[in-house]
């Protein structure tokens, strides 16, 4: 009798399964992949939508006592043209108004967002000759659209009706405080509230009456209006003297006793032709109501509200800022319910984004059940666990290449996850059919199960690379996609292939090396067989 040389693979396919059949680091480079899966999925940044870069920015100049017609062309339209010239800039909406001209340049979706708001702010800084004289200098908002929408909304409200809205306002920017020092939040924004000032109603029949202008008044105000600085000097002794001026409002009665103007030989006084109440800001008309159901669930009467809006740094845990949040504000409940104050949450991105990401996670677990029923009906048991086992790895194996390369876990990302399932079995698939018809074959009686794992595996080698390989080009034109569509669906030619390409070393790898283990062969001698 002679010995059966082991069988030499020649396909890379056959190569891994030869080399990890009996190595013992195989089983820890499993447990290697599963951990460091669960690792990526438990701390990559969660949220509802991916991020998308979208920049632009916003140049506003003032030109006063220009009409619109005259902004429009010593203002609008030469910064249009300038603008144009930027590289990368879509779209320019210019507007022009009484005393001030706005122009907007979008950039393509996509664009590096600190390179685009250089650009713009360089090119306006070169050309700043361009405007006329008495212009104001430009002023240039750049769009961050990670700061401008918030993650988190916080209504607050007034239990005691008579707290008057600047008391409201002036509360919870002490909390706004606290909240904006919070790890990776970007910007807090107190909105619908009204902040303390002085109003001066001024009588048109009385100022006609002293033949006074609304001219003279504001400039009297404003000529108060300002702080004088502290003068030091130092006496011949070597002795500091500081002279300073105090406040001249300090009040409303201060604002009264202003003196406009003089009739006649007497001064004429701010209060004699107005009205002066320290009150708060009437001209603001951003104010929003809101209401809330009681402990018998039924709604409670309108009541004024301030709402502080909290946005995060881009890349960051949607859902550990708002915890964080959450539990800043359960740590100010005293102070609030001292004031008579209380809070409703009327957006939590973080809270969606955790509910959606682990939706999409129940689903994804129940399509791999789903799969192991089928297989288990056709296949067998065996095989059926086989092949599900090679799922869990695949998806960790994709999960922490997205973490290494800064992607975050949204509702896309799962969705592609979702959409390469189906594909990611198949290599795992056709490996274990192909052992699977190697074991039940009289012809391969005589050849060892380790041969058997490498001959089945080798064979099925090129086919599954090319096949897999076809998959995957379809798709990388996904990955040109312009525009918003292009940046949203960004994952999905981020993540298939990688899952795709580690489908198959999974298949190569651990499918040989559970099924030498798991697999049992038919007794070929009761049938005849030797």
């Amino acid at each position: 009798m002679t010995d059966i040389k082991p069988y030499e693979p020649t396909d890379s396919a056959g190569k891994l399964a030869k080399g990890f059949l009996r190595n013992p680091l195989t089983i820890v480079l499993g447990v290697f992949l599963l951990a460091i899966g669960y690792l990526a999925l438990m701390i990559m940044p969660r949220e509802e939508n991916p991020q998308m870069v979208v920049s632009g920015s916003t140049v506003i100049v003032a030109l006063p006592g220009a009409s619109a017609a005259e902004i429009q062309k010593v203002i609008v339209k030469p910064l249009e043209r300038k603008l144009k010239e930027v590289k990368g800039v879509e779209h320019i909406y210019g507007t022009a108004m009484d005393n001030v001209g706005i122009v907007n340049a979008a950039f393509f979706i996509g664009e590096e967002k600190e390179g685009s708001n250089l650009k713009v702010y360089d090119k306006i800084m070169q050309n700043s000759d361009m405007f006329p004289k008495g212009a104001m200098n430009p002023i240039i908002k750049p769009l961050d659209i990670d700061v401008d929408i918030p993650v988190v909304s916080i209504a607050f409200y007034a239990n005691d009706k008579s707290m008057s809205k600047t008391d409201l306002y002036d509360r919870v920017k002490k909390i706004q405080h606290q909240i904006n020092g919070l790890n990776n939040v970007a910007v807090t924004e107190v909105k619908g509230g009204n902040k303390t000032q002085f109003n001066i109603e001024v009588d048109l029949h009385k100022l006609s009456g002293y033949n006074l202008s609304m001219g003279q008044i504001v400039q009297a105000v404003q000529s108060l209006s300002y702080s004088v600085p502290a003068v030091k000097n130092r006496t011949k002794d070597n002795k500091i003297i500081m002279v300073g001026v105090k406040n001249a409002i300090e009040s409303s009665k201060d604002i009264g006793n202003i003196i406009v103007a003089q009739y006649m030989g007497s001064p004429i006084y701010l209060n004699q032709v107005a009205d002066v109440e320290k009150s708060y800001d009437i001209q603001n008309f951003k104010s929003v109501q809101i209401s809330v159901r009681d402990d018998a669930g039924k709604f409670k009467p309108l009541q004024d509200q301030v709402t502080l809006t909290v946005s995060k740094l881009q890349g960051t845990n949607a859902v550990v800022i708002a915890d964080a949040v959450k539990s800043e504000l359960e740590s100010h409940k005293g102070y609030l319910h001292e004031n008579g104050i209380s809070y409703v949450i009327t957006r939590n991105d973080g809270e969606r984004a955790d509910e959606a990401v682990n939706e999409l996670v129940f689903h994804l677990i129940l399509s791999i059940v789903i799969i192991a029923i089928l297989l288990a009906l056709v296949l067998g048991w065996r095989e059926s666990l086989i092949v599900t086992f090679t799922v869990p790895a695949i998806l960790a194996i994709t999960l922490f290449v997205a973490y290494l390369t800064d992607q975050t876990i949204n509702r896309i990302t799962l969705f592609a996850f979702l959409l390469s399932l189906g594909l990611l079995v198949d290599a795992a698939i056709i490996v274990i059919e192909n052992i699977h018809r190697h074991y039940h074959d009289v012809a391969s009686a005589h050849c060892s199960p380790d041969d058997l794992m490498v001959r089945a595996t080798d064979e099925i080698g090129p086919p599954t690379n090319i096949a897999t390989l076809a998959i995957i080009m379809t798709m990388v034109p996904m990955a040109f996609v312009g525009q918003m569509m292009g940046q949203f669906m960004k994952p999905i030619p981020a993540n298939v292939p990688v899952a795709l390409i580690a489908s198959l070393f999974v298949a190569y790898i651990f499918t040989p090396y559970l099924a030498v283990r798991m697999l049992k062969r038919p007794d070929f001698s009761k049938k005849g067989g030797h």
